[in-house]
């Protein structure tokens, strides 16, 4: 059995979740080419929670995509959570989307006319998780982000907010090394964007690493590192507050070891 046909989990403690050395992206060819990211290299330790800044075309969503497995560099190596990512096949980046990265875009994107709860058991479902563990995890899952009284309900019965926190929590179900959140209050209300913040704060404090990818000043202040891009290059890495202290806490969210959201 290799790493990735492991549940996973956490990294150990002194090794980073993200490792990105020297990262170039090229679009095109010739006069047309485009560098989206021109050498970048960014450590990103267990526990932290990492803002990544930048106005259109610096380079973050193309720093994104390649974090999220949903792209290669043209050069440089990437290692998520221990493992090279850039020598994996197309069913193991699959494998390392789906079990250790979890994601929070902008858009909710969970299926209309179903319940939070199977919305949040649908990765495990895909992964092969037995129907009374998929439901014990999903239901700790939307515990955590404040939303296991709304288990039951559609999205239409929910409302923005409480529809990003289900995301969040169906992030989380599959035990996940990073959550990687894109715009995540974009859609928003400033209610709304106050209550998903303060859940991803809490995720964050139980020891959760987070990168969060903004262009909001208000939603980067909540990390505790805030990197900048400019034409595809960092231009500042900032630590704001030190890392997350203890992530043994993590462990309590369920009352079993199978329940857990993530182990």
């Amino acid at each position: 059995m290799t790493a990735l046909d492991e549940t996973h989990v956490l990294t150990p403690v002194g090794k980073p979740v993200i490792e990105v050395r020297d990262l170039v992206k090229t679009y095109g060819e010739g006069e047309a080419t485009v560098h989206a990211l021109g050498g970048v290299s960014v450590l990103v330790e267990r526990g932290d929670y990492v803002a990544v800044m930048g106005s259109s075309g610096s380079g973050k969503s193309t720093l994104m995509h390649i974090l999220g497995c949903l792209d290669v560099p043209t050069s440089g190596t990437y290692q998520l959570d221990g493992v090279d990512v850039s020598r994996l096949n197309d069913r193991q980046l699959a494998l390392v989307r789906n079990r250790r990265i979890g994601f929070v875009f902008q858009a909710f994107n969970l299926i209309p006319r179903t319940s939070a709860l199977a919305n949040v058991e649908l990765p495990l479902a895909y992964a092969g998780v037995k129907p009374a563990q998929r439901r014990r995890r999903a239901l700790a899952a939307l515990d955590l982000v404040g939303l296991g009284n709304r288990a039951d309900h559609d999205p239409n019965q929910l409302s923005g907010g409480q529809q990003q926190r289900v995301a969040v929590a169906r992030a989380l179900v599959s035990r996940p090394a990073l959550l990687l959140a894109d715009e995540p209050t974009g859609n928003l209300d400033s209610k709304s964007t106050a209550d998903v913040l303060a859940v991803l704060d809490d995720i964050n404090r139980e020891g959760r690493t987070i990168v969060l990818i903004t262009h909001e000043d208000e939603v980067a202040a909540h990390a505790r590192r805030i990197i900048r891009l400019v034409d595809g290059q960092v231009v500042t890495d900032v630590r704001r507050r030190p890392l997350a202290s203890d992530a043994g806490s993590l462990h309590h969210v369920a009352g079993e070891e199978g329940d857990r959201p993530w182990a």
